[in-house]
């Protein structure tokens, strides 16, 4: 897909009912070859390629100290017990306050130390682990890849993996008793029982971005364009709908039903004027060109 048009980022296609006014849209639209459904699959073909060195380019990003270390995410998760195995159900997006990152930091410090490892609080709600030179780092499995499921089916394999099962274990077991969990249930949030290691590397040299600029609130997204020099917004109606021909528009993580109601002005005024590439969690693409709209013979996409 074309590079000159603006890509927008959305939610599963599934999400979508019959009467929204995407829906209508995208009937009128060309519909094209799927690409990749995981998320950092995408991020990564819009810029460094596989893998992502996700965790040096947040560092950087929000920390300006990534340097030549090599850097894995730690990010604070919630993990759930159940019949079957424990599941993954939340991971970077726990809503923490920065007193209570601190806390959940000073009690997890030692462990990481003794296994050689530097702990740094980049964000409440973002972790990475400062690695040791040529420490060997096992394949580490997207928080998208395991959310949901039974986490131990995504945990690094064979031996360069064990040590990491195994300081994991000893993680959950510190946090499980941690009283910031308790009174974070109390207030109905989910509990800190847990991290999730991803987005292993170094931060490159040079980044190509392919976007003319980038909107939208996504730690990562914000960090590969910055570390690319290219443009970066935060997300509002106004950002949205005067984003720049071949922009990156992310709202994947926007509800269906608030697409719909509060964002549509703003889509509807960018496929007026500029060709946009529809780009769906579930795989889906569609290619848009503003003289679309008088297709007026089309019927809506099942």
């Amino acid at each position: 897909m074309s590079m000159q048009a603006t890509h927008l980022w959305l939610p599963a296609l599934d999400r979508f009912d019959a009467a929204h006014p995407l829906r209508r849209l995208l009937a009128r639209a060309d519909r094209v070859d799927d690409g990749p459904r995981e998320r950092l699959a995408v991020l990564a073909a819009a810029g460094t390629g596989s893998p992502l060195p996700a965790a040096a380019l947040v560092r950087e990003h929000l920390a300006g100290d990534a340097g030549e270390a090599a850097w894995l995410n730690a990010d604070p998760a919630w993990v759930q017990p159940d019949m079957s195995g424990v599941r993954l159900m939340a991971c970077g997006s726990l809503s923490l306050q920065p007193d209570e990152a601190q806390a959940y930091a000073q009690l997890l410090q030692p462990a990481f130390a003794e296994a050689g490892l530097q702990l740094e609080i980049t964000a409440p709600n973002h972790w990475q682990l400062r690695l040791p030179p040529d420490v060997p780092l096992p394949d580490f499995a997207a928080p998208e890849q395991a959310l949901g499921e039974d986490l131990y089916q995504h945990l690094p394999r064979g031996a360069e993996g064990r040590p990491w099962r195994v300081l994991l274990n000893e993680v959950q077991v510190l946090l499980h008793q941690h009283p910031l969990n308790a009174a974070r249930q109390a207030r109905g949030l989910p509990p800190v029982n847990s991290v999730w290691w991803w987005g292993a590397g170094r931060l490159p040299s040079t980044l190509h971005c392919r976007f003319a600029g980038v909107v939208g609130n996504d730690v990562l997204l914000r960090a590969l364009a910055a570390r690319a020099g290219v443009p970066g917004q935060a997300r509002t109606s106004s950002t949205v709908a005067t984003a720049p021909v071949g922009s990156l528009v992310d709202l994947q993580d926007v509800p269906a039903a608030e697409l719909g109601r509060d964002w549509w002005p703003a889509l509807q005024a960018l496929a007026q004027r500029q060709p946009l590439h529809f780009v769906f969690a579930g795989g889906e693409r569609w290619s848009w060109r503003p003289w679309h709209r008088w297709r007026f013979w089309r019927g809506a996409p099942r």
